[in-house]
């Protein structure tokens, strides 16, 4: 059920791309912030107990719906889960960005590539060069391809093994949209609640990282991926993050990171991967990178179904 879910959320996105999500995003901001002003004490404890009840009640309310629909008829249950991925997934959600600044830099359009990069990553990058703007496009591409696509299917499949339904989609992307909302150290309201929902998103991060980290080694150059991953993603300002790019540059011999203009001042990153500097056939490389890495989990996924059929 898994895989066919999969193939039939892509395939839905990318012939009726969900043009409300904005409106989703709303309402889940109203909802988080619900509990941040009616828990938020500036202790520890009661973000934890914030964060628990946030998260438990979509978890709960997703298992309920999948095991209602299953009881129904297994139909139901797989629309549902298919509807769940649909809902959190987000895969044209940045893609379309990615495509429109890789055809402006191949028609020598800067500006059009510029404009397009600020308003996907909210902050102006018109001082960035042609080198600059494919290298930060690479990195927001390769960052929403984890994010938004493959980090989801990991917790979805556990929670499809587990009997759970696709509760672990919800888990991935609540656990993410908390911990962008109330992960700010600097804010004193938020310094010390913040930190689970900080620490919950380290936890079920740490798997559906490594697990992309291990596919792009696989569907890319896995000695330079391996060695990237190692010795450079611990120096990114985000580890995390650093990861992902990391890896990422290494299995497709591109630098990323390094320094780039932003305010009228250079801003110093850390040097990440190896080979040629980023340009617009390493954005279309990236772009085979990620696909061959869906294409890997849909064959994996696959393997699995069969294996199970066997053991049946």
């Amino acid at each position: 059920m898994s895989l066919f879910s999969l193939i039939a959320a892509l395939l839905l996105e990318q012939l009726h791309p969900l043009a409300s999500r904005k409106y989703l995003f709303v309402w889940l901001t109203r909802y988080v912030n619900f509990f941040q002003h009616h828990l938020n004490t500036g202790e520890h404890k009661h973000g934890k107990i914030a964060w628990l009840l946030a998260v438990l009640l979509p978890l709960c309310g997703t298992a309920a719906l999948y095991w209602l629909s299953y009881l129904i008829h297994p139909v139901f249950a797989w629309a549902f889960s298919v509807l769940v991925l649909y809902l959190t997934m987000g895969f044209r959600q940045f893609s379309h960005y990615y495509t429109e600044i890789h055809q402006a830099l191949r028609d020598n359009d800067l500006d059009k590539a510029r404009n397009i990069l600020s308003t996907w990553r909210g902050i102006s990058c018109h001082e960035l060069n042609y080198e600059e703007v494919a290298r930060v496009t690479i990195e927001e591409g390769l960052l929403a391809s984890h994010r938004r696509v493959f980090g989801i299917i990991v917790w979805f499949v556990i929670t499809m093994l587990l009997g759970l339904g696709p509760v672990g989609a919800i888990l991935y992307r609540m656990s993410q949209f908390i911990y962008t909302r109330w992960d700010n150290q600097s804010d004193a309201e938020l310094s010390e609640f913040g930190v689970f929902a900080r620490q919950a998103y380290h936890w079920i991060e740490w798997l559906p990282l490594r697990l992309t980290t291990t596919i792009f080694a696989i569907v890319g150059d896995f000695e330079d991926t391996v060695y990237c991953w190692r010795t450079q993603a611990q120096n990114w300002p985000d580890p995390e993050a650093g990861i992902v790019l990391a890896s990422g540059a290494g299995a497709i011999g591109v630098r990323l990171g390094l320094p780039i203009s932003q305010g009228g001042l250079p801003l110093d990153r850390p040097e990440l991967g190896i080979g040629d500097e980023a340009d617009v056939d390493f954005m279309q490389s990236t772009v085979g990178l990620v696909w061959r890495a869906l294409v890997f989990w849909i064959v994996l996924l696959l393997l699995l179904g069969l294996a199970t059929l066997v053991r049946i």
